[in-house]
């Protein structure tokens, strides 16, 4: 009996790691803690759903600040 194929692209806990700028034992702690979904492979590694994973670090990112100082050179040298 087959499972069906899903569409879902599965990152290891490395490509995971690459995105937040973390080492991979870390994505596996935050797995067994469940911050973070994970399936297991039938060989007993972890996979991560991207989707998943993308909507984590959206909800963690904030937006860089502007820099504000060109515009104040600009206005200071216009006026």
């Amino acid at each position: 009996m087959s499972q069906p194929q899903s569409t879902e692209r599965l990152l290891t806990p490395g490509e995971v790691a690459a995105l937040f700028r973390v080492d991979p034992k870390t994505v596996t702690r935050w797995a067994s803690a469940g911050r973070i979904g994970s399936i297991r492979t039938p060989g007993g590694h972890r996979r991560f759903r991207e989707t998943e994973v993308r909507a984590l670090l959206a909800s963690l990112t904030t937006p860089a600040p502007l820099d504000r100082s060109a515009d104040r050179t600009a206005r200071k040298n216009a006026g």
